[in-house]
């Protein structure tokens, strides 16, 4: 497995790998992986030749109050995880290569990214479109993959990637979770035991959603109802939103009868966590 950290270098290997007429993926990652992120490593395997996975905890989509400073990294760890998975090739740049001095220059996606996770995180979408926009050009991928679990981010990333006639498909993986329920984070482990416990309550009121869906309620109002119920057992847990959305658009749905995304982000001490269903 090769590990790079410079652009000129990566560019280079993915020349390589084009003249000898194979496939590539990329798997954009911030690090500190886990069983979600190889979930999309499998992925890649499945339908590309070759598998790159990028390794940068991008500082534009982090507020000036939220967690870059502590955000986990692991690269080592993380390499190692990524050799065992059969990974070809991993690009982990300094900030100063993404972001040499002087750089100026941003992808916005108007509209999509006020919505949801962009009404809570202002400019966190600019940098995500911004750093992604960075990896397809290095990178020049047939596929891209991506977690369900940051459904708000696949909406302006597709947008985006429609907009600016990238030459990629885009593959959305479903959300990987633990075995109670809690879906797979790299911020999962900023958790103590009692949050740990209490971060359930996230997969609880969307599983009360989907029973409810199920029996066939539509409106969307009602199934908002029950997921804030569920939500309200636990009082520490802090709301963001709780939003019954068009999966493409991020916009408030009345009905679900032709498919919805029920998407709630909450914080469980400092630590910020989000979670999804697609009905």
């Amino acid at each position: 497995m090769l590990v790079l950290h410079t652009i000129a270098e990566t560019r280079a290997e993915c020349t390589r790998i084009r003249l000898e007429g194979k496939t590539l993926g990329l798997v954009p990652t911030m690090g500190a992986l886990h069983e979600g992120h190889l979930s999309l490593v499998r992925a890649a395997q499945a339908s590309c030749d070759t598998v790159a996975v990028s390794i940068f905890v991008n500082p534009t989509q982090f507020g000036p109050k939220e967690d870059f400073s502590s955000y986990p990294r692991t690269l080592e760890e993380d390499c190692s995880t990524l050799e065992t998975a059969g990974v070809d090739l991993v690009f982990a740049p300094s900030v100063q290569e993404m972001y040499p001095s002087g750089a100026s220059t941003f992808v916005e996606v108007p509209g999509l990214s006020d919505r949801l996770d962009g009404a809570s995180r202002p400019g966190h979408f600019r940098g995500v479109a911004t750093v992604v926009t960075k990896l397809l050009n290095i990178f020049a991928p047939e596929h891209a993959f991506f977690g369900q679990k940051d459904a708000a981010q696949v909406a302006v990333l597709r947008k985006m990637v429609s907009d600016l006639r990238f030459a990629v498909q885009l593959d959305v993986c479903p959300i990987v979770r633990e075995p109670d329920g809690l879906a797979m984070s790299s911020r999962n482990r900023n958790l103590n035991n009692e949050q740990r416990r209490q971060a359930l309550v996230l997969s609880r009121a969307l599983l009360g959603v989907q029973e409810l869906a199920q029996k066939g309620e539509h409106e969307s109002a009602k199934l908002l109802a029950k997921a804030l119920r569920v939500l309200a057992e636990e009082p520490a847990v802090q709301v963001d939103y709780c939003r019954v959305v068009d999966p493409d658009t991020l916009e408030d749905v009345p009905d679900v009868s032709k498919g919805a995304l029920v998407a709630v982000a909450a914080r469980v001490g400092t630590t910020r966590l989000i979670d999804n269903l697609l009905l």
